[in-house]
């Protein structure tokens, strides 16, 4: 059976959901979206979501033509009418059908499309085993360009460092922000731990607040294990202990190599373990 798509108020099969060449989402980028999980057949962490996605379309002057209870349905919809009890959501908002040229006044309507379907981003050795990542030489858009805050259709910053990774034969490239300090990965937010303390780049670093960041840094708080969001450079990265990877695809996952260095001993270390298993354990729960 053909995977339905939400596209503008219809279920359309996934080879017939289809949006115009005239849309500004793709002609200029110009659009928003979310990457969501669904667990157990609920939308995880559903208004952390849409409160973000409702803030990147503010951001840009963007005007989303349903409420977020709406979406919600429509999400909720669509993944069981996929008979889907576990997948990613990818729900995209773009500025619509326009004319050619930059300006957003010639777009009647905003385009709205939810596509719920399975995605394995890395795999499975890898969160037992860690991966290893690069630092990209392409650096993050300076936030008074384009603020990383919005979650926006203009990805080419993070595709250029993601060209980096693959050419480099491993999955995932950090980016430093414009002073030389770190940011995060091309699709996930990252940390570190030093001497039993977590440390995370905080927002002025120029990083997107991850969902599933949001969540570990609670979780760290329930369990007592001491977190800082602080600006850290390549050299903590390159002396820490452990290492991990956050975010919705990824969920979370741990590095133990980074520029070919490696981090620690060089396996996934105590306390990542037991953020992972509190994370796994608050998916069971929530």
């Amino acid at each position: 059976m053909s995977l339905k798509i939400w596209i503008d108020g219809k279920h359309l099969p996934k080879e017939d959901a289809k949006i115009s060449v005239y849309d500004h989402g793709l002609l200029y980028g110009d659009g928003v979206f979310e990457g969501i999980r669904v667990y157990h057949g609920k939308i995880f962490q559903w208004e952390t979501h849409a409160r973000r996605l409702f803030d990147s379309a503010k951001a840009i002057r963007l005007k989303i033509p349903y409420t977020p209870d709406q979406l919600k349905s429509f999400t909720e919809q669509t993944f069981k009418l996929n008979n889907f009890t576990d997948c990613y959501v990818r729900m995209v908002v773009t500025r619509g059908v326009g004319y050619l040229g930059l300006s957003p006044a010639k777009c009647a309507t905003p385009s709205v499309f939810i596509i719920t379907d399975t995605i394995e981003l890395y795999p499975k050795e890898m969160y037992e085993k860690g991966m290893a990542v690069i630092t990209a030489s392409v650096i993050r858009n300076h936030p008074n360009a384009l603020s990383p805050r919005i979650k926006s259709l203009n990805y080419l910053n993070n595709i250029l460092a993601k060209i980096e990774a693959v050419d480099a034969g491993v999955p995932e490239a950090i980016m430093l922000n414009q002073e030389g300090n770190v940011a995060e990965c091309t699709a996930d937010n990252i940390f570190i731990v030093r001497d039993g303390i977590v440390y995370t780049p905080a927002t002025f670093d120029g990083i997107l607040e991850g969902v599933t960041r949001g969540v570990i840094i609670k979780l760290a708080g329930r369990l007592g294990i001491p977190l800082i969001e602080k600006s850290l450079q390549r050299h903590d990265l390159y002396v820490c202990d452990e290492m991990f990877l956050t975010g919705s695809g990824a969920e979370v996952v741990p590095v133990t190599k980074i520029d070919g260095r490696p981090i620690g001993n060089a396996e996934p270390g105590i306390i990542t373990h037991r953020l992972i298993e509190a994370f796994r354990a608050f998916i069971r729960e929530s």
